[in-house]
């Protein structure tokens, strides 16, 4: 699927590279999927977290998820900046 966001602006958003990079985890290829979006088995773990506290309540499962979303997005924007400085200055 094309990036709308990028079709119009000309600039990637915080979530390009995602599809391409959990085809290559699919694939087995985990060290190109990582250098394709870093943040794509924090956000993994974090849906698989949450869709487990969902179906067996923990105790402290709220608290872990909060912290792992706070995780993942701090990951998710660290990359997208760094990968902007990178584009716009090779």
């Amino acid at each position: 699927m094309p990036c709308y966001y990028k079709e119009l602006s000309g600039i990637d958003c915080p979530g390009c590279g995602m599809q391409r990079s959990f085809i290559e985890l699919l694939q087995g290829d985990f060290i190109s999927s990582f250098k394709m979006y870093p943040a794509l088995l924090p956000v993994l773990f974090t849906l698989g977290l949450t869709a487990s506290h969902l179906f067996f309540n923990f105790k402290k499962g709220a608290a872990f998820i909060k912290y792992s979303f706070i995780v993942t997005i701090s990951i998710v924007t660290i990359s997208y900046i760094s990968k902007l400085l990178i584009t716009v200055n090779p």
